[in-house]
């Protein structure tokens, strides 16, 4: 599928199984950092809208504005951290090198890269918006 010219109508109706969208007040800085910290593609990119890739998953990024008629809306709180609870697992990036990009992204460290005893080399970070990304390599 061609991100850049698929109809929202297609697009929509091609995705399956566990669908990812994150609200964002900017979609350009978010879309932005995970493009420079995680290789991350980005599609169909505007100030409410981008279609992201990582690997073969798809997954949406919303501005709030997009949400005016959704409920969920009126759930987000004024202030950050609004990602809280949520916890972005990203299998195929290598902790070190995200760490050392995400600091010069605007990331916080939440937790410094580390081998942990479930057999994973990972490290959390928090971007602008409060979600937490969790880049991670087998050890």
């Amino acid at each position: 599928m061609d991100y850049e010219t698929v109809s929202p109508q297609d697009f929509g109706a091609s995705l399956r199984g566990i669908g990812l969208n994150l609200l964002t007040r900017d979609v350009r800085r978010m879309a932005q950092q995970l493009e420079d910290v995680f290789a991350m593609s980005v599609h169909r990119l505007s100030d409410d809208f981008a279609i992201m890739c990582y690997g073969d998953q798809v997954f949406q990024l919303h501005a709030d504005a997009t949400y005016g008629e959704n409920p969920l809306l009126g759930l987000l709180p004024e202030n950050p951290p609004r990602g809280a609870g949520l916890e972005i697992r990203l299998y195929d990036t290598d902790p070190d090198t995200a760490h050392d990009l995400a600091r010069k992204a605007g990331f916080a460290v939440l937790h410094p890269p580390a081998d942990k005893p479930h057999g994973l080399r990972e490290c959390t970070l928090l971007c602008a918006d409060g979600y937490a990304w969790v880049p991670s390599r087998p050890l």
